[in-house]
């Protein structure tokens, strides 16, 4: 069957955490899937956040207890599922004069802990600091609650490859130019980024989860006006050297309201975030601005003894995050929760549309809009994603797959090791399988990124780039210097003109 030929009952249009979340939970459910991402999967917004699933301490204040609910629910199970991406994180706030009295902080953190049944994660107490510890001697007191972390782009990638695996058809660097509306199916044309060919191919629903691209899609794509408009907000965060040797974030609050997360951060560094500004132009094309990291550096210079500079800033990445446009006055308050448009004009194929989200309810976003789209598939099977595990996340704790793998693997180095279970869980097998010393993971391109990992990626994770590869996959562009990139960019350039065997490239049926 040729390509022009294909027909699939979804098309999936965006290869964001959502976008990829209703892939996965619709494949699984025996629909036929393609889903289509003009660039890299998790190369916007989906890898630009806080690392963060927590229920939205903050969002209590805007009174978005439904929403915190909702994200408190499914922090417990994305915890279970992924645990070589997630895992539990404790989170201390210092109380400081400018802030809501002590008693009413303690009350909210009441209202955290119990808004959702709790079975992981410990609850809220107070503390108070010593100066032992990294604060400004005249921060006494503070709380400490528990949240989680996550590496963002890895749960894209991963629950892309969870979707592949009941057979939806992943399309990196492929973009959906043109979508024709007929009586039974869309007849969508996708153009090749890299090739530069353009395919035909049909579809009973398609769903747009193009996240910042969501309303401008219509008009470029869809030939229809949007239903809605996003509202645009960047967010920028920065990375510096660790700031606390301790294993606990901390969330800052600032006197205008803003908070600030201090988190620690792939070993030896703090990520500090986030900001929230209004934006507009191409979501692509968002940078931190000096105003903005100066902002992040003051704020975390009146709490930690100490002091950062411009120049202490190892890293930095902006994204925008598409929320749904209320009257809200600032960005701040705009909602992180999600809504669907569903679009039958006079019966014909029917367009799903995704507006706003976060992280953290991404699974039960894509659980919600897949059932809206079964009701076009009444054969289809019902849910299954609550309790499923994301490839490489069929173990308990990171200590014991860590054990085993050393026994298995004694050679390997302990800072590699470490890397793989918080990146590849048990499917760190699939690299070291055949190794039998550092040697045979081939040439060592930087930090702990070795030839066979780099294969691996290129052949099972889509990744084609030195941005790929040292940013969303492995974070090892943190080590990274201008001749390292320049060696790893000679090398995949040489794979992509004679691929490995097997490889996809940015293809995957």
């Amino acid at each position: 069957m040729t390509m022009e030929q294909e027909q699939y009952d979804v098309v999936v249009v965006g290869g964001g955490v959502n976008g990829t979340g209703i892939a996965m939970d619709a494949a699984g459910r025996g629909l036929r899937v393609l889903l289509c991402e003009m660039n890299d999967l998790a190369s916007a917004t989906s890898s630009s956040s806080s690392k963060l699933i927590h229920g939205g301490l903050r969002y209590l204040e805007h009174y978005e207890f439904r929403l915190v609910q909702k994200a408190l629910a499914e922090r417990e199970s994305l915890l279970k599922n992924s645990p070589h991406i997630m895992w539990p994180m404790r989170f201390r706030l210092p109380h400081r004069p400018h802030l809501r009295p002590a008693w009413m902080i303690r009350a909210g953190l009441f209202l955290y802990d119990h808004l959702a049944k709790r079975e992981i994660l410990p609850g809220s107490r107070s503390i108070r600091f010593d100066e032992s510890g990294p604060l400004k001697p005249d921060i006494k007191k503070g709380f400490e609650y528990s949240d989680g972390w996550v590496d963002d782009a890895r749960l894209v990638v991963l629950t892309a490859k969870k979707a592949q695996q009941f057979g939806a058809k992943i399309m990196t660097r492929t973009k959906c130019v043109n979508a024709q509306r007929g009586d039974k199916n869309w007849t969508v044309t996708l153009h090749d980024m890299v090739s530069e060919k353009e395919t035909t191919i049909s579809a009973k629903v398609i769903v747009n989860a193009s996240g910042p691209w969501v309303s401008k899609l219509f008009g470029e794509t869809l030939s229809m006006p949007a239903p809605k408009m996003i509202r645009m907000v960047k967010g920028s965060h920065i990375v510096v050297p660790r700031l606390n040797q301790d294993q606990e974030a901390y969330i800052l609050q600032n006197k205008d309201e803003r908070i600030v997360f201090v988190i620690p951060y792939e070993d030896h560094f703090s990520l500090i975030g986030t900001t929230d500004v209004e934006y507009e132009g191409d979501p692509k094309k968002a940078k931190i601005s000096p105003e903005e990291t100066n902002y992040l550096l003051d704020i975390v210079n009146e709490h930690f003894v100490r002091q950062l500079k411009p120049s202490d800033v190892v890293w930095s990445y902006s994204g925008v995050r598409p929320l749904m446009d209320g009257e809200e006055e600032n960005a701040q308050k705009a909602s992180r929760d999600y809504a669907f448009e569903i679009n039958q004009e006079k019966g014909k194929a029917p367009l799903i549309s995704v507006f706003g989200g976060k992280i953290t309810t991404y699974r039960k976003l894509a659980e919600v809009a897949t059932d809206k789209l079964c009701q076009f598939f009444p054969e289809a099977s019902g849910h299954w994603t609550k309790s499923a595990s994301l490839p490489g996340g069929d173990f308990d704790n990171h200590t014991g797959l860590t054990t085993t793998l050393r026994q298995e693997f004694p050679w390997l180095p302990d800072d590699v090791l470490s890397r793989y279970v918080r990146t590849y869980g048990t499917t760190a097998r699939d690299i070291l399988s055949r190794s039998a010393s550092l040697e045979d993971l081939g040439i060592h391109f930087t930090g702990t990124l070795y030839e066979k990992e780099v294969q691996y990626l290129m052949k099972n994770e889509w990744a084609m780039t030195s941005e790929d590869i040292l940013w969303r996959r492995t974070k090892q562009g943190l080590y990274a210097s201008e001749d390292n990139v320049k060696a790893l960019d000679a090398y995949l350039a040489d794979k992509v003109s004679s691929p490995l065997p097997g490889n996809p490239l940015h293809h995957s049926a």
